[in-house]
């Protein structure tokens, strides 16, 4: 059984790793880094159900060498990918979820840096004089 499933290109991570800290650049990071997680779980589970796939199929392939009197050696090797295969589908499964977790807690980030420095950025880019740097007032 073949997949259907093809590496992505994937040269450049998805958020910069830079020093740019302002509002709306940090928006658009988690913004990015929200929807790389989310893409990620979604073909981490399509590769799941292919591996899944897979060891049911070789598996039914070792019951079939077995019942046509093969090598017993070959009934096992074949009986192993097919365990091997499970063993992998349930650990994409485990790293999907932990994905699908990093996307949650992305979201909810980025929902929580916009309440709480929304509104300032809003003031900040409305008006014409120029801000104090931070921690100007705390001297």
């Amino acid at each position: 059984m073949s997949s259907d499933l093809a590496p992505r290109n994937t040269s450049a991570a998805p958020v910069p790793a830079d020093d740019d800290n302002r509002y709306k650049a940090v928006q658009a990071k988690l913004t990015r880094l929200g929807k790389a997680m989310d893409d990620a779980t979604v073909e981490l589970e399509s590769l799941r159900r292919s591996m899944q796939a897979n060891a049911n199929h070789t598996d039914g392939v070792a019951t079939d060498i077995e019942n046509a009197d093969l090598d017993p050696r070959f009934v096992d090797l074949t009986a192993n990918v097919a365990t091997a295969l499970i063993g992998a589908a349930r650990s994409v499964k485990t790293l999907s979820g932990t994905a699908q977790e990093t996307a949650d807690l992305t979201h909810k980030t980025r929902r929580a840096h916009a309440k709480l420095y929304g509104p300032l950025d809003d003031i900040r880019s409305n008006r014409r004089e120029k801000t104090p740097k931070a921690g100007f007032f705390n001297r």
